[in-house]
């Protein structure tokens, strides 16, 4: 059995996990800052990395506790290098290269995206009694197919989303991938916050906006579906605007943008809109965002004769992206556990398994890398 501890700090979530095997979480433990950075309607990135400093250690030694294994039992130690925000991922960079260094380990650099792709490896249905026994910090669906062991056919298409990226991907192998398209300008979830924002509905903006739209009408507003030039590539900043443009109307007096921070004591100016226009605009935004997704996945899928799609990051967590990419493939769809979805270390212990099997290790010249490309 090959043992690897993850290490994530490339934002505003600190978690360690000990993977076994590149498929078992035998721990995962994330420290989260939402209730730091809620009153700023963003993530203040100096406030992260000082917060990472305080978190770090016991983050890992919760994770090497719960998984009830010792440092010799340890393979390597894998973390994210990129991208991410440079001060946040020093944290971890540096605490994992003293761990590993200090413990004669291997050390690994890991692509934060990449991470996010590698959740869908892990099996989750076989480690539900390893999570019991071991007081993992997350929830795991029973009986879903997304418990079922994956066995991956290449090649696969990987649709990455979450506030900072939204990324097509070709995946031809382990470690082998393509960059087919990518945002030109707002990242979704990016633009699921400052809407969010707009709407006065607070930080998260993706689960806010959820939320919102449960009781909302998709098609209460006409909201732009962007096309690029490249066929691959997202624009979500028209979109953002078309809904300030829409909320101005309904409130003339609203003169802020969607990238306007709140104040620091959490102040709001007195609601107009009424709950219902704010639950259809948010619900009209959702499936703009959603419809745009699910069709250029589509097209590069047919296009690329893909064997199965992979869904990854953040906004992976939004039920409408997944009921509607589900039902609009041909091929199968393979996406994590809502709880994995978000920020956490499970996925880079499993892309550390992966690339130490190919013998793909670091120096102790490992640095951050805030734009690492993947492909």
């Amino acid at each position: 059995m090959t043992l690897i501890l993850g290490i994530e700090t490339s934002c505003d979530e600190t978690a360690a996990a000990v993977i076994a095997d590149g498929r078992t979480i035998f721990s995962s433990v994330v420290a989260s800052q939402v209730e730091l950075h809620r009153q700023y309607g963003g993530v203040f990135p100096e406030m992260a990395s000082r917060q990472h400093v305080l978190s770090i250690i016991p983050v890992v030694r919760q994770a090497m506790a719960n998984a009830r294994v010792s440092w010799d039992d340890l393979a390597a130690i894998a973390v994210t290098h990129g991208p991410g925000l440079a001060g946040s991922l020093l944290v971890g960079v540096n605490a994992a290269k003293g761990l590993a260094y200090g413990r004669g380990l291997a050390l690994i650099g890991i692509n934060h995206i990449e991470a996010h792709i590698a959740t869908n490896w892990l099996q989750v249905g076989a480690v539900e009694e390893a999570v019991q026994r071991s007081g993992a910090q997350i929830q795991l669906p029973k009986g879903s197919q997304e418990a079922d062991r994956f066995e991956a056919s290449f090649p696969l298409l990987c649709l990455i989303v979450s506030g900072g990226h939204t990324d097509l991907i070709l995946m031809e192998d382990y470690g082998a991938y393509k960059g087919l398209g990518g945002t030109i300008d707002d990242a979704a979830g990016e633009a699921f916050d400052k809407v969010a924002r707009l709407l006065d509905l607070g930080y998260p903006g993706g689960p806010a906006i959820q939320r919102a739209a449960e009781r909302g009408s998709p098609h209460a507003f006409s909201f732009p579906r962007a096309r690029t030039d490249r066929s691959y590539d997202f624009s979500f900043s028209g979109l953002k605007t078309a809904v300030l443009r829409t909320v101005q109307r309904y409130e003339p007096d609203v003169q802020r943008s969607a990238d306007k921070v709140p104040q620091a004591d959490g102040s709001r100016r007195e609601r107009t809109l009424h709950p219902q226009v704010v639950a259809d605009m948010a619900a009209s935004f959702q499936a703009a965002v959603v419809d745009v997704l699910v069709e250029k996945t589509c097209q590069a899928a047919d296009e690329h004769g893909v064997v199965g799609v992979l869904l990854a990051g953040g906004v992976a967590a939004n039920q409408a992206l997944r009921e509607k990419l589900k039902a609009a493939l041909r091929v199968p769809l393979r996406m994590p556990p809502v709880a994995l979805a978000t920020d956490n270390a499970t996925g880079v212990g499993v892309a550390g398994y992966w690339a130490l099997r190919r013998g793909q290790v670091h120096g102790w010249d490992l640095d951050v890398v805030p734009r690492l490309q993947l492909a």
